[in-house]
């Protein structure tokens, strides 16, 4: 019995003890598993705490490097500008600034021209990349997109330049014919003669700071925030005013014609000006005794009605590369004749901008000594599309008061205006 009691306590305390070791090889192993190696430092990097939230909202485009170059986080602007590609930086540049700032812990920053992708044309994209250590393994990299910046600041040198000459032009002219007259004192008929050449440049000065001023206005004011429902006969009616001494030197006809009682929406100041620069720039490339016409009519768009107004002239006509850049400041298809005639080269411009914040668009026909035409679409006045609507159910009537349709304009219809394509 005693020996039997002995092997069963010796066998009791070898299982206990083969237990206790099972025990802690089991819990060895887990920490074994759970201690961070040098392959997972590599393998799965970890953001710092609020990193991520914050790369979300950035504006510039983001990547985070680890310390194999790879890449642990990118924003969707990074991919989209190319720069990061198979889940690599793809600059070479900014791959050598991560580099150098991992191994001394500097912030550097540099301004790069990239190949833009998929173009085809070699443009190039402007880009600004800064590059700081995050944390003690990772580099982050930010970059931003300086393209549209750098284009607006060419645009606003050229402009600068541009205004820079055109207003020499008629200060430098003043200052000679004011000397001519000093030196002339003595004979009235050359004092009367530089006179008149000073009228003339000093007007010219005139109207290219006025127009500078119409140009900015319709730049910077939002157009539709006193907008309101602008008769299209008034805006006509207004526009063969303030060319009607011209027309007339000329003997130029205006006719009008096209749909009476029609409505656009937007600010009528704007309105006005951009019809009277098309009417004015219609009668100074005229050749006398030609015709000037203008036309408005309702035209169905998917996104709603709209109103085409458009003003064709007999005159010299528009060669197709010059087509292209019309709508540019200060751009002159004959620079020679629109200095004789008071241009500016403002005036298309203006009229550009004007139409595009009001949700429209111009178009233009023109072909070399056949004459123009350029053709406004504006959105129509939503009370008078109803109206019209009203009126196409009861022919009868015209408005909501039951009287005969009225035609305002005081000038002859031209018997067939047509709106060219």
């Amino acid at each position: 019995m005693d020996v039997n009691a002995a092997v069963a306590a010796a066998a009791a305390i070898a299982g206990v003890l083969t237990g206790v070791i099972a025990v802690l090889a089991f819990r060895f192993s887990e920490r074994e598993l759970k201690r961070p190696t040098r392959t997972s430092l590599h393998t799965d990097p970890v953001l710092p705490p609020g990193v991520d939230t914050v790369l979300s909202v950035l504006r510039s485009s983001a990547v985070v490097l680890d310390e194999a170059d790879g890449v642990v986080k990118a924003s969707s602007a990074a991919y989209a500008l190319g720069l990061v590609r198979g889940g690599k930086l793809a600059v070479e540049p900014m791959l050598q600034m991560a580099r150098d700032t991992r191994r001394d812990g500097e912030i550097r920053q540099v301004e790069l021209d990239l190949p833009r992708r998929g173009t085809g044309r070699g443009e190039a994209l402007a880009v600004s990349a800064r590059v700081a250590p995050l944390g003690s393994r990772l580099v982050l990299l930010l970059v931003e997109d300086l393209t549209e910046a750098r284009r607006i600041e060419a645009v606003r040198r050229d402009f600068v330049a541009n205004v820079s000459h055109e207003l020499k032009t008629p200060v430098g002219a003043l200052s000679l014919l004011s000397e001519a007259v000093m030196d002339a004192s003595d004979d009235p008929e050359a004092v009367q003669r530089f006179a008149g050449r000073m009228q003339i440049e000093a007007t010219r000065l005139t109207s290219l700071v006025q127009e500078l001023i119409d140009l900015s206005r319709v730049q910077n004011d939002d157009p539709l925030e006193d907008a309101e429902p602008v008769r299209v006969d008034e805006l006509v009616a207004e526009a063969i005013d303030r060319c009607r001494h011209q027309a007339g030197t000329k003997q130029i006809t205006m006719a009008t014609g096209g749909t009476a009682d029609l409505h656009v929406w937007g600010n009528r100041g704007q309105l006005a000006a951009a019809l009277g620069n098309l009417v004015e720039n219609a009668v100074n490339y005229s050749p006398a005794r030609t015709r000037v016409g203008i036309a408005a009519r309702s035209v169905t768009a998917p996104g709603g009605d709209l109103i085409e107004i458009a003003v064709t002239d007999q005159g010299i006509g528009i060669s197709d590369k010059d087509k292209e850049r019309i709508f540019e400041r200060f751009y002159r298809v004959d620079p020679a004749r629109s200095r004789a005639t008071g241009g500016t080269g403002l005036g298309l411009a203006i009229v550009k901008h004007v139409v595009a914040s009001h949700g429209g668009e111009i178009t233009v026909w023109s072909a070399e000594g056949q004459g123009s035409t350029f053709t406004l679409r504006l959105p129509e006045a939503a009370a008078a599309r109803e109206a019209r609507d009203r009126a196409r159910q009861h022919p009868g009537l015209d408005d909501e008061n039951g009287h005969p349709p009225t035609d305002s304009s005081p000038y002859e219809p031209l018997p067939a205006p047509e709106v060219l394509p």
